[in-house]
């Protein structure tokens, strides 16, 4: 079995992310702890962490590993009637784990020491829960549709990626959004400073949100960038490329704005950190591009074609977003694989790229640590 980390967000009801999932596929809760605790450095410190095992069930030997504080282990309701469930459940209560239950359904007798605080059930089998001793959140959700559904039925959040589908589709931009495009258009050309700052002008929240995202994600800079012409002097045009087109992503006026924004983020940061071992460092904020672009028809509410037809990128980023082709195509779909897939396909992906699952899993918690890094508001 691979061992590899599979990873989803937890949303609320109001669809902001307040919790990631990451479920662990381990032929045994020891190579689990091992592999968790290859992650400590980047380990996502925003929200909550709900970890689950997949291929074994929790034990002792997990506890070799140190959870971060911000970690919630899930038990599934299979393991209650097990001794060696029962005694993982005693361990963890006195290491003052925080647990949740996985597999809940009405009714079901819980063991009155185990304190579990969030309960995750089965939408599809369990649609509604009026009553539940817990925080109920709902898996196996198809689409948006099905997630108001359940909020309607009792549950008060949800996991998964259900929220990037269900969506409807529109031929053509919205002027807000075409603006920003004309920004981006500007700066691809190497476009005068002072041309540049005039658009920028004509709508100031973006020349304010730019420099938010530019002083909150971790470049390290030695002073704060205060405006375009001074961001230019110190980044360059091709560095403002990929925070330029942050503001296209994070301009969807949705209501699930904000996870879609993390996700395309973290995408695309995931392609960029698995790049770094098949292309020269100029090229990684292509790889970015591309993974926070593969999410723009979803962002904003158009088809993908109608928004590249309005951008000046390079051939090989139009060639993954439009064809699945090119260099950065394999990346991406192992990027959207990470989401999608189980785990052994995604492994299979990685392979033949020839990226361990260790590897793999180190990118996935950093590209989720730097997309909540990201100040949106």
């Amino acid at each position: 079995m691979a061992t590899v980390i599979h990873r989803e967000p937890v949303l609320n009801r109001q669809k902001a992310i307040t919790a990631s999932r990451l479920t662990v596929h381990a032929a045994t809760a020891a190579e689990a702890a091992e592999t968790l605790g290859l992650v400590a450095d980047v380990w996502p410190k925003a929200h909550s962490v709900f970890v689950g095992l997949s291929g074994c069930l929790p034990d002792r030997d997990l506890l070799a590993w140190q959870p971060p504080e911000n970690a919630m282990v899930e038990v599934p309701a299979a393991s209650l009637v097990t001794p060696a469930g029962n005694e993982f459940l005693a361990a963890a209560a006195q290491a003052n784990l925080p647990l949740c239950l996985d597999g809940y359904a009405p009714g079901m007798a819980l063991p009155p020491a185990a304190g579990f605080r969030f309960l995750l059930a089965d939408a599809g089998t369990h649609p509604r829960l009026p009553r539940a001793p817990g925080i109920a959140l709902a898996k196996g959700l198809a689409d948006v549709k099905a997630f108001a559904e359940a909020m309607d039925n009792g549950y008060a959040g949800a996991t998964g990626w259900f929220f990037l589908r269900g969506r409807p589709m529109a031929e053509k931009l919205n002027p807000g959004h075409a603006q920003i495009v004309r920004v981006l258009n500007l700066v691809r050309r190497n476009a005068e400073v002072k041309e540049i700052e005039t658009a920028l002008k004509q709508d100031v929240a973006l020349s304010y949100k730019l420099l938010r995202y530019i002083n909150s994600a971790g470049f390290g800079l030695s002073c704060e960038i205060e405006s375009f012409r001074h961001a230019v002097t110190i980044l360059g045009y091709d560095k403002l490329n990929k925070w330029l087109s942050l503001l296209l992503v994070t301009a969807s006026r949705d209501a699930s704005a904000a996870a879609l924004m993390q996700t395309a983020i973290a995408r695309g940061h995931l392609m960029e950190v698995l790049g770094k071992e098949f292309f020269d460092r100029s090229t990684l904020d292509n790889l970015f591009i591309t993974g926070a672009f593969s999410l723009l028809d979803v962002l904003l509410g158009v088809r993908i074609n109608a928004i590249l037809d309005e951008m000046h990128l390079p051939e090989p980023i139009a060639d993954a977003l439009l064809k699945r082709e090119g260099a950065y195509a394999p990346l991406l779909d192992l990027a959207q694989a990470c989401e999608n897939d189980g785990a052994d396909i995604i492994a299979a992906k990685a392979a033949k790229l020839g990226i361990g699952t260790a590897a793999l899993n180190h990118a996935q918690l950093a590209a989720v640590s730097f997309a909540d890094a990201i100040q949106f508001n």
